[in-house]
């Protein structure tokens, strides 16, 4: 292999890459990247085993060739080359040259051959998908999945086509979002499948990175997407997910309306003094106002009045704070609605004007 890239667009693809190599893992090669070029471009491929991401550039092939090289030191040496032209070649031993300027590298790889094989994927199958709603649909559910990895079937976010409209459900088991939208089919999409957590984020990195259309498309036990040069494949997690429609309270006989970024600031504020561990705070419903409020021995107490468009029987009820700022962090709505029944019934957070979106908080004891 024998060939000069452009800096630029070579370590933006290495950039995008680097959340998919695992630092530390039983297989030497894993930690690794394939480079392959031919026809003009370069290939680079990661993996995990569980995902597999595949990108491309222009570069100035001189002789074809592959090789698999340490992808967090490579990463690093791009990254500080002094020159926007890089060139590079493979010599005897399974070893990489990488000079750019008056800099000079030689990095030892292992063989292309022992690299795993990327999947099968027939690109054609795939169906087109409007990139922005499945963003939106992922930032509003990816921040609620469970990181216990001992609950592998709520590690990820539910994907599911009801009803003529595409749905994302996310839970740890104290509270669940649920966004849904409008869609058209996706080919091999006939049942509600969960998307890994750590996909999810790769899908997300995809979509925030590249301006092209994204097309998505599920063959047995995977989920690709490719949007312009990037290829994802996704293993999608075996298990059953919680039902979700039972979660979600249908009678909540208190509901109130609140400025978005008036709630989200009295609430950060208050919780600063509640418990490290557990962000406890009280919310006190009367007519016209909420009071936020939060009290430990350690910290002591603070309190918090925001205006409200309420006028209904008075409650006491208390929730994490950090689940109720999580969701309004990812809102961009001028008011928020929240539904309320008892102190120990779940709460609803709803956007005001539109019921796409509906976020289930338990509370906590006061």
């Amino acid at each position: 292999m024998k060939l000069s890239i452009d800096k630029k667009s070579f370590l933006k693809i290495l950039q995008m890459v680097q959340g998919i190599v695992e630092k530390r893992n039983s297989m030497p090669i894993l930690s690794n990247i394939l480079l392959d070029a031919s026809d003009g471009k370069i290939n680079i491929i990661a993996t995990d085993l569980e995902l597999f991401v595949k990108d491309s550039c222009e570069a100035a092939v001189e002789e074809n060739g592959s090789i698999t090289v340490n992808c967090k030191k490579f990463f690093e040496i791009i990254k500080e080359l002094p020159e926007d032209e890089i060139n590079l070649k493979t010599t005897e031993g399974d070893k990489l040259t990488v000079t750019s300027g008056r800099s000079k590298f030689n990095i030892p790889g292992l063989p292309a051959k022992e690299f795993p094989a990327f999947p099968q994927v027939d690109t054609e199958s795939l169906s087109d998908v409007d990139s922005d709603t499945f963003k939106e649909m992922i930032d509003k559910t990816l921040f609620a999945t469970s990181t216990d990895e001992t609950r592998y079937n709520i590690n990820g976010i539910l994907f599911e086509r009801v009803e003529g409209k595409l749905k994302m459900v996310a839970t740890d088991g104290h509270r669940l979002a649920l966004m849904e939208s409008a869609g058209s089919e996706i080919k091999g999409h006939d049942k509600g499948v969960i998307l890994p957590r750590k996909g999810v984020m790769e899908i997300k990195k995809i979509l925030e990175e590249r301006e092209d259309s994204l097309k998505v498309g599920f063959t047995g036990n995977n989920v690709t997407l490719q949007k312009g040069t990037s290829l994802l494949n996704v293993r999608l997690i075996e298990g059953e997910f919680p039902d979700y429609k039972q979660v979600i309270p249908e009678i909540t006989d208190k509901k109130f309306t609140v400025e978005r970024t008036i709630f989200l600031a009295g609430l950060k504020r208050v919780s600063i003094l509640s418990s490290d561990k557990v962000k406890g705070v009280k919310f006190t419903l009367s007519s016209g106002k909420l009071v936020l409020s939060s009290s430990t021995p350690e910290n002591g107490d603070a309190v918090e009045e925001v205006d409200v468009t309420y006028d209904g029987v008075d409650l006491e009820i208390a929730f994490n704070a950090k689940y109720f700022i999580e969701a309004l962090e990812v809102l961009d709505d001028p008011e928020v609605k929240v539904e309320l029944k008892e102190q120990l019934n779940p709460g609803i957070l709803r956007s005001a004007g539109t019921d796409d979106f509906t976020y289930v908080i338990m509370p906590m004891r006061l």
